[in-house]
């Protein structure tokens, strides 16, 4: 195991890291420039007069007018930035920090990915990726190197060693093993041309469904073995690739295939990419871990604790997660069902009792009220932003409940919340169940 620590901080050629460096520059300014060519930006950040932001930071919104168009034009330029690394820490935080605001700022249109994107945004600030093939290198040959620490690109392949087990380990329930969430989601997509008619085969999706767990069971493992390396990454091309041209999940797929340089030697990625690359000079192997690295290996073993941790957490709340959403997110929870439902409120004046059905759809956006009927944390969010609008219309003191139902895949629909419970009395517990959701029993 010492053998093994030491090795961490032995050098080693710095392409793999240089060529993710490029991709992900590539990758990031394409899902910003996309997001406001496909409407994402005009979906997510300008049409709601309501944002679900990160409970906590109802104070962080979006800017009005073009604001946040001007804003994720920044952020592809500053992807592009980060390509060629020029000025690559700066921009590379600069990008980390507008990207975490745009992740609180919004739920509507949760996703891991982006929760992965910030992760691989925080590994890539803290290793020299720039030092070769940037701009800054040519500009400032005191940062210009060859080399890279081991664990520079190590710390990339347990990142996604979690993320996948987890993938795979989620999809060990009913839904995905009996196959109601693949027919219901191949279902919505028999108009897509050329391949819908294909998505609606039988065996098809029996090959999904079994192909999707071993998948993300065993890629990880198959690429770090040399013999397997190669089939295993062909393998993981067209798995992503179909998920992209099925799911349309952005650059997901195309992200996780650039981090398949991180298992190759880097001196096969060299000599593939950086034929004219100086070659590397000998070190001297790590006999004894300074205190320094040794404060690195211990930060680095207590942040892949609490990644293993959170999608585990869900075991420590009552009720199924599935319902409740209380530890889905941050647990790679990835594409394992679809949910529906209804959602109304029942406001009552406590002053004169009378009372008035609110429906979410008269004041979200039809993204937000498809959302907003299965996510507890959503559901309890408006009921505080309709108390305070009534409180800017002179209504002091009301009572707001929610009756809702949600159906989980094709399954019965089931009472999410407690319909006697008063919303705007119960305060949000992000550490502990909340006993007014409801899950089956």
């Amino acid at each position: 195991m010492l053998r093994l620590l030491n090795k961490q901080f032995e050098q080693v050629d710095n392409s793999p890291l240089v060529l993710f460096r490029v991709a992900f520059g590539v990758l990031i300014m394409a899902e910003s420039f996309g997001a406001i060519l496909t409407g994402w930006v005009r979906r997510a950040m300008v049409e709601p007069d309501f944002n679900f932001t990160l409970i906590g930071f109802e104070w962080m919104q979006p800017f009005e007018g073009n604001g946040m168009y001007y804003y994720f034009s920044i952020m592809g330029v500053l992807g592009l930035f980060i390509a060629i690394g020029f000025y690559y820490k700066i921009s590379l935080l600069s990008f980390t920090v507008m990207w975490s605001i745009v992740y609180w700022m919004q739920k509507s249109f949760y996703n891991n990915h982006y929760y992965l994107l910030i992760l691989l945004c925080l590994f890539m600030l803290i290793v020299p990726a720039n030092a070769y093939f940037s701009v800054d290198a040519k500009l400032k040959n005191s940062i210009r190197s060859l080399t890279c620490r081991r664990w520079c690109l190590n710390v990339f392949i347990v990142q996604l060693l979690i993320v996948y087990t987890y993938a795979s380990l989620h999809k060990f329930y009913p839904g995905w093993l009996e196959g109601d969430f693949i027919s219901i989601a191949f279902s919505a997509k028999r108009n897509y041309w050329l391949i819908g008619g294909w998505l609606q085969n039988e065996l098809l999706q029996k090959v999904v469904i079994y192909g999707g767990i071993i998948f993300d069971g065993t890629i990880i493992i198959l690429l770090l073995i040399p013999y397997t390396r190669k089939a295993a990454f062909v393998v993981s091309i067209f798995f992503h690739l179909f998920n992209s041209v099925v799911f349309q999940i952005g650059i997901f797929p195309y992200l996780m295939i650039a981090t398949s340089l991180f298992f190759f030697p880097p001196e096969k990625i060299k000599g593939i990419f950086f034929k004219r690359k100086p070659a590397m000079p000998n070190y001297s192997p790590v006999e004894q871990l300074s205190i320094a690295q040794q404060v690195t290996l211990f930060a680095f073993f207590a942040f892949f604790c609490i990644q293993i941790y959170l999608p585990l957490r869900h075991h420590l709340y009552k009720g199924d997660v599935f319902y409740t959403e209380e530890g889905h997110r941050l647990a790679w929870r990835m594409m394992l069902r679809t949910k529906s439902g209804n959602l109304s409120y029942e406001v009552k004046n406590l002053k004169n009792d009378s009372t008035w059905m609110v429906q979410p759809r008269d004041f979200l956006t039809r993204k937000q009220s498809r959302a907003i009927t299965s996510k507890p944390d959503m559901i309890w969010q408006f009921a505080q932003y309709l108390e305070e609008q009534y409180q800017k219309e002179g209504i002091e003191d009301v009572s707001i409940k929610a009756i809702s139902k949600v159906r989980l895949n094709s399954g019965p629909s089931h009472q999410l919340i407690d319909p006697n419970i008063d919303l705007t009395e119960v305060k949000w517990q992000p550490l502990k169940h909340s006993d007014w959701i409801l899950s089956p029993k």
